[in-house]
């Protein structure tokens, strides 16, 4: 009976020693602190998303010490993330792609790639301030989502045209939506100004329109970050 007890002890038990075990745990919740320090930099957080950005590494590379090339730990530390994923909220693309660097920062610590994992960090947060702050995928100036609400009887295709041509060097129809069991259409475009400082005049001629009813003029970044 021993015999069996030892076999299966020695099956899960991962092969790493203690100052592995630690230079693991060590690199991994470094690399994570300074991914949590420089998200925290650029955008809007919460204590708990920095917090699970931080501590996101140090519990994948766990993982991966303890799945260490056993099959059945590894389905099974896959059925639970799979369940994980099910139950989570989904975030902006800036929110996701701080969870993949965190993990894949996990990963490569698991597995004693803490060169290579310190490289990716370093790399991605380097490439991230510098898209940051040059002008690449930035819109243009006078980009904006335009979102309106329309009562049913509007025609929409033509009920705005001349106002657009007015004000507007250019608009393109995104979305049209149905809203109230179908007695509203809510209308979004995605414009460009031909003047800015006229908004407060243009929207006040939409809501001659639209009968004042629901009207968003936002910049094109702010709502497609939410995304």
């Amino acid at each position: 009976m021993s015999e069996y007890l030892t076999a299966i002890f020695n099956t899960v038990t991962a092969s790493y020693d203690i100052p592995t075990l630690l230079a693991s745990t060590a690199v991994s919740l470094a690399l994570g602190l300074l991914i949590a320090v420089s998200y925290r930099l650029r955008n809007r957080y919460s204590k708990s998303f920095i917090k699970t950005i931080a501590l996101l590494p140090l519990v994948v590379s766990m993982i991966i010490l303890l799945v260490n090339g056993n099959l059945g730990a590894g389905v099974a530390v896959a059925g639970a993330f799979s369940l994980v994923k099910f139950r989570s909220v989904q975030g902006t693309a800036r929110e996701i792609l701080a969870l993949f660097i965190a993990m894949t920062t996990g990963i490569s610590c698991g597995m004693g790639f803490y060169l290579y994992g310190t490289i990716f960090v370093l790399s991605t947060i380097a490439a991230d301030l510098f898209i940051d702050f040059s002008k690449l995928g930035e819109s243009k100036k006078g980009e904006r989502l335009l979102k309106i609400t329309i009562p049913e009887g509007l025609n929409y295709t033509d009920a705005f045209k001349d106002i657009f041509e007015k004000y507007l060097k250019a608009y393109n129809v995104l979305e049209i939506k149905t809203m109230g069991l179908g007695s509203m259409f809510k209308l979004t475009y995605e414009i460009e100004l031909s003047e800015e400082g006229r908004e407060k005049e243009f929207i006040d001629n939409l809501r001659c329109r639209n009968g004042n009813l629901e009207i968003l003029l936002a910049q094109k970044t702010h709502l497609l970050n939410e995304l």
